[in-house]
Order: C-alpha cells, then structure tokens, then sequence
C-alpha cells in the first residue's frame, strides 16, 4: 500500500468569476478587516483625490486569489506558499476572474502561476503558489 499520486498536470483548473465589486462589500470589508482608508469608502474624497474615484482594498482582490487557491488545494493539497503583486486598482463595478495554470509539478510539489483579471483581461493580480499532496490518512 502507497501514497496514490494526486496531481493536477494535464488538468484544466477552472476559473473563479466573482460577482462585481459593490460600495457595500467595500463598507463591509472595511469593518472586516480595519481599513477605513477614506480612498475605500468615501465617494466625495476619492473622487476629488488623484485617483479619480473609490478603489478596492487590495487585500480583497488578494482574498479572492486566496479563496480561489483554497478550492483548487481542496481535500488533496496543502498551501505551502501563496504570494502576490498588485498590478493595477480595482473599482466599483469590476469584475474580478481568477486563473491558474500549473507551471511545474514534481514529487508531488505543485508549482502555479496565478492572476487576478478585471473585466477588460487586465491583471489587477499577479502570483505564484506553491501546494503539496497531503499524506494520505495512516501513511504518515
């Protein structure tokens, strides 16, 4: 009896599309997380600042990536790594899609490439993780 090999090689990972991005998920996360950055909640500040209008807290956007990398991992892998570069401000309205491909996968070792894109295929997102295969339950 041995460790069955799990593998996401050859396998289309599907994409995860979220619902656009709201003032209100934007208030919520502010409560959530701390951040009550006027840039985040304030429409009348925001749009008289140099960036024109409100933007998403960048830690939302990497929460989806977060959320998206947890359903890839499932049952059968570990997150050992998970790390991201803010591309371009996500506003009100954007759709964000999150994408991954596999980019090297070796003893179980799973290397990706993953991207956060906005309705117009821009990256608002670039990262990498990296998974491991969980040992299966008595092979420890």
């Amino acid at each position: 009896m041995g460790m069955e090999s799990k593998t996401l090689l050859n396998k289309q990972i599907p994409k995860l599309v979220k619902q656009p991005i709201t003032r209100v998920q934007l208030s919520q996360y502010a409560g959530a997380s701390g951040d009550f950055n006027r840039i985040h909640i304030d429409e009348e500040f925001a749009r008289n600042s140099p960036l024109k209008g409100v933007i998403a807290h960048g830690m939302l956007s990497m929460g989806f990536l977060g959320q998206y990398l947890d359903k890839i991992a499932g049952d059968d892998f570990h997150v050992k790594n998970f790390k991201v570069r803010f591309r371009a401000m996500v506003r009100p309205g954007d759709t964000i899609t999150c994408a991954a491909e596999v980019m090297n996968e070796e003893n179980q070792v799973i290397s990706l490439d993953l991207k956060a894109l906005n309705q117009h295929n821009e990256p608002v997102i670039l990262g990498e993780a990296i998974l491991l295969a969980k040992e299966e339950e008595g092979y420890l």
